[in-house]
């Protein structure tokens, strides 16, 4: 094994060698500055500034990061001549668009990250040829608006991030062809309301985060489509509604974070498939932070509190807001004393 390790290093540094041989001689002027290496399965290019954009890319190149250079615009033929391309990173430039033909000669592209840009839509038939992406990054843009169309093509999904752009609302039927999606991330915009069937389409959804948003009301029947959710995400949104049958159905629920909405109460039966006996939630809930009316409307949900206060989170954080005699006290207090 040692012998294995040492003739690897031995090949590492001479390829290295290489490249810095022909970087100063001129040889690959188009990767200048970029930190370059090269395996069995092809070459992995990375580009930050202070150096300069690639114009050309190598035939066997998988990997490619062009960051950090406050690009407005990327040429439509800029991935041409790299026909084996498998994760592209394009972070922290300044895009604004893509051309429709973009990603056309990378059809086995698998992983793309566009986060911090300034997108404000995107072409439709982007994603024609990326039946293998995998991931989809598109995180803090200026996206205000969704089309469904923006996503035909995407048919491997399995991890969609869309968190900390603009959008109030999402179209009807945005994932009904994503049917492999596990991950969605709607965290940190504006969306004061969801579609009913925004969740029918994935087949076996396990993280949705939803934080950071304006919902008021978590409706019955949106969770519906995904029995085999793990973690759930509705953490500092302006929640004040929660139906009662809104987590029915949920017996695969590992995480729950309602903390930081305006829950005052919550309708007798809300928890009842979740936590003991029929699922331990292992990795634990939070309710903190709402203003809580501690009064005999709670009474259910005290009961679950002590069945289940291994998995508290923020437990000294969650507290009566009313009536005054009980304010400030903890529910978990409250609960542990009837």
């Amino acid at each position: 094994m040692s012998s294995w390790n040492g003739a690897q290093n031995q090949r590492t540094l001479f390829l290295l060698l290489l490249l810095f041989v022909a970087s100063s001689q001129g040889a690959t002027p188009s990767l200048k500055g970029c930190l370059v290496s090269q395996s069995d399965n092809g070459s992995s290019i990375s580009c930050h500034p202070p150096a300069r954009v690639p114009q050309y890319l190598p035939a066997d190149t998988i990997f490619l990061a062009v960051e950090f250079f406050n690009l407005t615009q990327l040429p439509a033929d800029t991935l041409h001549g790299a026909p084996h391309l498998q994760e592209l990173h394009l972070s922290s430039n300044r895009l604004d668009n893509l051309s429709a033909e973009f990603l056309l000669p990378v059809p086995q592209l698998k992983v793309l990250d566009l986060t911090r840009n300034a997108l404000t839509r995107l072409p439709p038939g982007l994603f024609q040829a990326s039946a293998s992406l995998d991931t989809l990054v598109l995180k803090e843009n200026r996206l205000e608006v969704l089309e469904v169309l923006w996503l035909q093509g995407l048919k491997a999904l399995r991890f969609l991030d869309l968190s900390g752009n603009r959008l109030r609302t999402l179209p009807p039927g945005l994932l009904a062809n994503l049917t492999v999606l596990r991950t969605l991330d709607l965290g940190e915009n504006q969306l004061k309301t969801l579609p009913p069937d925004l969740l029918r389409g994935p087949l076996h959804l396990e993280r949705l985060h939803l934080e950071g948003n304006r919902l008021q009301e978590l409706a019955e029947g949106l969770l519906a489509p995904q029995p085999g959710l793990r973690y759930l995400f509705l953490n500092n949104n302006k929640l004040a509604v929660v139906a009662a049958g809104a987590f029915q159905g949920l017996r695969q629920l590992d995480m729950l974070d309602l903390s930081n909405n305006f829950l005052t109460s919550v309708p007798e039966g809300l928890w009842a498939s979740l936590g003991q006996p029929t699922r331990d939630m292992k990795d634990g809930f939070d309710i903190s932070g709402n203003p809580w009316t501690c009064d005999q409307n709670l009474h259910d949900l005290y009961h679950w509190l002590v069945a289940n206060e291994d998995k508290m989170f923020s437990g000294n954080d969650t507290r009566c807001a009313s009536p005054k005699a009980l304010k400030g006290q903890t529910l978990l207090a409250v609960a542990r004393s009837l």
